[in-house]
């Protein structure tokens, strides 16, 4: 059941109306910016209809998480940059398989972050609070457990198409852990060997005589 999940919802739908644009991309379909009679501004790939409109291009959004970003439709692009989609998994969890399953289907551009070391389960409890696998983010929205309803629910308003539209050249990153590896300290060198004692006579001196009774402050003329 979903009590504020749905206000969360609306208010996503909100941003997708009103965020803007940054980035570029000389490869990428020519995106206008239409202004209509009524001051209204769109985003299209078709130049406007209205004889009255005023249209300027737009600059394209590069989207991370895969290859042949530049190819994606433009709704597709547009949710993905406002809205990037990161799944954090760990072997041998059934929900994440479905999980992604259920991403790759639907055609949403995704980074993986895996969890499999004890640096990794820390990182994921300071960012989700518990280390519950799979965690998904939308944005700034987290969800926790896999519920194909909830992340529906999510993905439609941020925005993203109903229906797959990645094209074939698509190739996702592969995954990555969370937390980077760190090469392993180099251990100290060996701590040089102690020097001799200044009071151990070098074997090629001869030793100090003792002094003499008759002279004990052994002082030599």
């Amino acid at each position: 059941m979903f009590f504020a999940r749905p206000f969360l919802a609306l208010g996503l739908m909100g941003l997708v109306a009103t965020a803007g644009f940054g980035g570029s991309d000389a490869n990428a379909q020519q995106i206008f910016r239409i202004v209509g009679p009524d001051g209204r501004v769109t985003f299209s790939d078709k130049a406007p209809m209205e004889a009255n409109a005023k249209a300027s291009t737009a600059p394209i959004v590069q989207v991370p998480g895969g290859s042949g970003n530049a190819s994606l439709p433009f709704e597709l692009r547009q949710a993905a940059a406002r809205y990037p989609v990161t799944l954090y998994t760990s072997p041998g969890c059934g929900p994440c398989v479905f999980g992604r399953s259920m991403l790759s289907n639907r055609g949403i551009p995704f980074s993986e972050r895996t969890v499999t070391s004890n640096e990794d389960i820390e990182a994921l409890k300071r960012l989700a609070g518990t280390a519950t696998v799979p965690f998904l983010t939308i944005g700034s929205q987290q969800l926790k457990g896999f519920s194909e309803s909830e992340w529906v629910q999510f993905i439609d308003a941020a925005g993203y198409p109903k229906t797959s539209q990645l094209p074939t050249s698509y190739r996702p990153s592969p995954a990555t852990p969370l937390v980077a590896a760190q090469d392993p300290q180099r251990p100290p060198l060996p701590a040089p060997e102690a020097a001799r004692p200044a009071t151990e006579p070098d074997a090629g001196r001869a030793a100090t005589p003792a002094p003499a009774a008759d002279n004990p402050t052994g002082i030599r003329f």
